[in-house]
């Protein structure tokens, strides 16, 4: 199984009083989307599932993917990785699963499966982590595929 975990891209920052779910991309976090939206339409196979936070802002950066696209509540910026992990199936699922969230959630889940000391890794805006399930002598591994930003697409 694939996992892409791609974090929103650059939003209108957070002041005390506003709605962390309606908040929206700026205009460098659309450019940021559109260019991990494109790279990852050419590399993501045909039929890969795309969960998306309820966020705004993870909802924005999905839409520039222009794929078929399913909110997830679990995936909101509360979640979890044990919610994260069942929604996307891990590592169950066949195919390829590309979900769209939030830190710090998915820099844990990240250092969950690469089996890390740290608690999470650092997720930069935009960017996408892709990972791979195997099985090698009877033991389920996690494999980094490849980590993009979009300032260097």
């Amino acid at each position: 199984m694939d996992l892409v975990l791609w974090r929103h891209a650059e939003a209108q920052e957070w002041t005390e009083g506003c709605d962390d779910m309606g908040r929206t991309l700026t205009s460098r976090g659309e450019k940021q989307a559109t260019r991990m939206a494109n790279w990852l339409d050419r590399q993501l196979p045909e039929g890969a599932r795309v969960l998306v936070s309820p966020a705004r802002r993870t909802q924005q950066t999905a839409l520039a993917l222009a794929r078929k696209i399913k909110l997830r509540p679990e995936l909101a910026p509360d979640g979890t990785v044990a919610q994260l992990l069942e929604a996307a199936q891990w590592p169950a699922a066949k195919g390829c699963v590309l979900v769209v969230g939030h830190q710090p959630v998915l820099g844990q889940t990240i250092a969950q499966l690469l089996g890390l000391t740290a608690p999470e890794c650092s997720v930069k805006k935009g960017s996408a982590w892709w990972l791979r399930t195997r099985e090698r002598d009877g033991l389920l591994q996690t494999v980094v595929v490849t980590v993009q930003s979009p300032e260097l697409l």
